[in-house]
């Protein structure tokens, strides 16, 4: 029976570079993003069978229909990637664009994960993979409050649900990708313009699915990026903010300023 792999967001960025990295290791891909067009035309490209599924996953019905094109198929990983930023002071960015961003990162993440959460109990393996950030690692961001947020509460669920998995025997994984800054579309939908260099997406999708078949429940693709994680543990959290702040005004004023 073929072996199936899911992907949400994959019209661009890392999500497009992990379903060619899952293709090209033999697996069949259902894709799950807003845009048909992009889903088609990467559907076409793969060396493998693809189901493109047009939908937006901010729409619990659409949901369900990403779910009942699972249904009858063997799915063994299944990638919580959609998701978007965005950057400003708080009280100056639109609700509704914040709105559909806890909507996506996480309600959308939160209901997806349960759902296939059970199937993946009910046989006792799968992969599910939830892709937070670096930022999710962190007590707070700045200058982008909400997606910061957003990305704690991804680490937060994917660390706990590991722990009651492990208590209770099961060989199902879960973990979090928590990269840094990675070069996709990402910053034209938050608003901003990295302040220090980013890697790939196809470095870091690599990365990210060699970790998760090893296991690894938090997976950081860079060593610069582990370092700072590491140090931040031995820094008080209003210093930690303080630095955060730092960086996503750097992000924002590059942004606004229209500098490379």
């Amino acid at each position: 029976m073929e072996r199936y792999a899911v992907v949400t967001g994959a019209s661009n960025g890392i999500g497009m570079e992990l379903a060619r990295i899952l293709s090209a290791r033999g697996y069949a891909l259902i894709l799950a993003a807003r845009r048909r067009d992009r889903l088609e035309a990467l559907a076409r490209e793969l060396p493998t069978p693809a189901i493109p599924v047009a939908a937006d996953l901010t729409d619990p019905a659409q949901r369900r229909r990403l779910l009942e094109v699972m249904d009858g198929v063997n799915v063994e990983v299944f990638i919580n990637n959609a998701g978007f930023g965005d950057c400003g002071k708080f009280w100056e960015t639109s609700p509704e664009k914040e709105q559909r961003m806890i909507d996506l990162n996480v309600s959308a993440l939160h209901s997806l994960t349960k759902e296939v959460l059970r199937r993946f109990l009910a046989r006792n393996s799968g992969f599910l993979l939830n892709v937070a950030s670096s930022a999710g690692l962190l007590p707070a961001g700045p200058y982008m409050a909400t997606y910061y947020a957003t990305k704690a509460y991804v680490t937060s669920l994917t660390l706990a649900i590991h722990r009651e998995l492990k208590e209770a025997g099961s060989a199902v994984y879960v973990g979090a990708l928590c990269p840094g800054p990675v070069d996709t579309g990402f910053n034209a939908v938050a608003n901003v313009e990295f302040a220090l260099p980013g890697i790939s997406a196809r470095r870091c999708a690599a990365c990210a699915v060699t970790q998760m078949f090893r296991r690894k429940v938090l997976i950081v693709p860079t060593l610069p990026m582990k370092a700072a994680i590491a140090l931040s543990r031995f820094l008080p959290r209003s210093a930690l903010v303080a630095i955060s702040a730092r960086q996503q005004k750097k992000k924002f004023y590059r942004k606004r300023a229209g500098k490379p």
